[in-house]
Formats: structure tokens, sequence, C-alpha cells
């Protein structure tokens, strides 16, 4: 039968010939690995040499902020973020429910209090309604994700934000490239925050980085990833110190990460932009298929930066007995393998081992919902390839969904 589901024995609809243009993430370039060898001959591989500084100048700019300040992965940069603006044990850092791991533990890093609140049911960012609900008088910065293919509403955020005089932390570990109403992700809130870690559309396996449009901020953020030291100051010939009661860490980067990002840049602007013109097609193609949705773009997003692209089930719509693990497999089967749930709720998560006492919970329906019966997510490779693979990830879906569905 021609609409027969291959997990019952029918044709693919996502051959592998048509997947042919998937490639391995993250990419490499012949010019990347010899000026990797030409840093490696060198002997000097850290401590904020010329890679580090360039890179650094040239992503805050790329971002419209203005200063950037680079550091060994994406988890410490949030949590030098909230140091630098003041976060103490006992205080209270508002985070989305469904986000990895990290946007939580940089605030349990520092002794204070992760708030789990809601997200959105369409963006699957952070509510900002329910966030004014869950703001108390600890309550010292709030962090919006940019989560999968959305953006948190930064407006929305930046209101609050003064309204209530709590800093603003831009989680965009999963939106380089991102242009929300004019303005750069990571250069709308106090500090934006970056990971380019493995798995991100800009990669050098680890590495973060931190931007801000604060001179003030910049220079504790400085000291704060480089053992107190300030921006220009050369190893061994510290000038001046941090202030007092002001904890600074080993959390610089390398020479080698700096470089790979250099040459990973080249290529972004171009990759953002079919990512998102890849997107915006294939949810096109599946508007009318029953029973599932997609994850909405930031309200006001102009290019939209993807890690994944999240199908969203209306289990109501499903057939007696169709779950959503059901529907994975089926999808699996056609070709297009999906994963479940993304990383919430995260104090749910296998590798969340924080005691109850240590956070709290203030809302988190649409996050318990997503996460269990509806998420399905693809990997950003996906749409970096062609519309005829879009189209027969389409076939595959309205394939499913037509079995599947009441």
């Amino acid at each position: 039968m021609k609409n027969q589901l291959a997990i019952d024995g029918g044709k693919r609809a996502v051959s592998d010939e048509v997947k042919k243009n998937l490639q391995p993430w993250p990419p490499v370039y012949q010019e990347t690995a010899e000026k990797l060898k030409a840093i490696y001959m060198s002997g000097k591989w850290s401590f904020n040499g010329p890679y580090e500084q360039e890179f650094s100048l040239k992503f805050a700019k790329y971002c419209g902020a203005r200063h950037g300040v680079f550091m060994v992965n994406g988890t410490v940069t949030l949590e030098s973020a909230l140091h630098a603006l003041g976060v103490k044990a006992g205080d209270e850092v508002i985070v989305p429910g469904n986000t990895w791991l990290a946007t939580a533990m940089a605030a349990v890093y520092l002794g204070a209090i992760p708030v789990f609140v809601d997200v959105e049911p369409d963006t699957l960012c952070l509510d900002p309604e329910k966030v004014r609900k869950a703001i108390t008088s600890k309550t010292k910065a709030i962090i919006p994700v940019h989560l999968f293919g959305s953006m948190a509403d930064m407006d929305k955020f930046m209101k609050i934000s003064k309204e209530f005089n709590i800093p603003v932390i831009e989680d965009c570990a999963h939106a380089q490239g991102g242009i929300w109403d004019g303005k750069g992700l990571g250069s709308i809130g106090h500090v934006g925050s970056f990971s380019f870690q493995q798995s991100k559309t800009l990669s050098s396996g680890e590495g973060g980085i931190c931007l801000t449009n604060s001179d003030e901020l910049a220079d504790k953020l400085f000291r704060i990833k480089h053992i107190g030291y300030s921006a220009g100051q050369k190893q061994g010939m510290a000038a001046s110190g941090p202030q007092e009661g002001m904890i600074c860490h080993n959390y610089r980067g390398l020479e080698f990460n700096a470089a790979i990002l250099l040459d990973a840049m080249k290529h972004l602007n171009a990759q953002t932009v079919l990512r998102d013109k890849n997107a915006m097609y294939f949810t096109e193609l599946i508007k009318d298929v029953p029973g599932i949705t997609v994850q909405s773009r930031g309200r006001k997003a102009d290019r939209q930066g993807y890690y994944n692209f999240v199908l969203l089930l209306q289990p109501s719509k499903l057939k007696s007995g169709i779950t959503i693990k059901e529907v994975q497999a089926a999808l699996g089967a056609e070709g297009m393998g999906c994963g479940i749930g993304g990383y919430g709720p995260v104090y749910k998560h296998l590798l969340w081992s924080v005691p109850k006492s240590k956070f709290k919970i203030h809302s988190n329906d649409v996050v318990e919902d997503v996460c269990t019966n509806r998420q399905l997510g693809m990997s950003h490779t996906w749409l970096l390839t062609n519309k005829r693979l879009m189209k027969a990830m389409a076939a595959a879906v309205e394939k499913v969904m037509s079995a599947y569905c009441k």
C-alpha cells in the first residue's frame, strides 16, 4: 500500500538517498587545522592571547554588544554573569523549567536558589507573566532562555527588569546568530551568555562567552574568569586587583578554541539564514497536518537561530492507545529520527542531584505536559540541507499523523 507506514512494512518517506546531504557536526575546515598547528608550535596556548581577543571583539560586534569575555564553557559564563551582578547565597534566580541543567546549576554553584517558572505553550520559552507572579524580595536575577528554535520575549523581560530593578541574563546557548527586532540576541539583557559546546551551531568542542554593554560588568566578568586580572594585564604583571569579596576563578578559554570559532564565524551567518529559511518552509509544508504543530518563532524574530526544530503533538487528536512514543517510533521508521521531551523538567532530570531544599518550583504545568507528552525535537543539522529533504520530512509527518489521528 502506498501510504502504509514504514513501521508496518511500508516504504520509508525519508530515504538514505534523500538524506545524503546531512553532514556530521561540527564541520571541519582545512584552514583551521593549519592554524591550530601553528598555535601548538608557538607554545602560546592561553592567557588572553591574540585569537581570544580577536574572537571576543568580533563576536561581540556581530551580536551588537560592546564587550565580549571569552571563557572555557557556557556553564561558567552563566555562573560568572550571576556573580558579576552580585547574586549571593540565599538569593533567588528565576529560570525556566525546560532548559539544560546549566541554567539552574549556575545559581546553585553560588549558593543561590533557582526558582523554576513555567514556559509559554507556543514558544516554550520562559513566560513573562508567570515570572511576574514568581518575583519576591529575594529575586536577584532572571534568566530567560532562547530555547531550541525560539526567542524569549525580551521586550517584556526588559520591562519587568526596569519595573522591579532585577537584572536579566540572556541564555543564548541555542541562539547564535538570532536577531530580535533588529537587535542581536545576547546584546539586549544586562549580560548575554553563549555556549560553544560540541553540538552548538557555533562550536569549538567547549567554550563560552559573556556579552555586555556595561564597562563595569565587562571588567568584573574578565576578573572573575581570569583569577582577578583585568583585561590588558600580562601574566605575572597585575596592576590592580578585584574588589574585596569578589572571588575570582580560572575559567579561561584557550587559543585553540578561539581560533576554531573565528573560522567557524565566517560560515555562521549563511548557516543561520539557511536554517531559518528551511524551518519556515518545513513549517509551511506541515501547517495543515492533523494532530501536530511546531514551536512558535519568537514574537519579534527577524532571524531565528535554530538549535533544534521542535514538533508539538496534540494528544487529544490521537487515536486511543497512541502516545508520543508511538509517534516517535513511527517517524523514526520513516527515516526521520526525533527525540522526546528535550531537557525538562530540569528538576526531574536524571543528572539533577540538587536537594529539594535548595530549589523552588513556582509553576510548571506547561513544562510537565510538553516534556512528557508533546515535544519531539530534531537537530539543527536537518535544516542545513535542501527543500527536497524538507519535502520528504513533511511527507513523513503527514503519513504518520494521518494514520495516528482520529
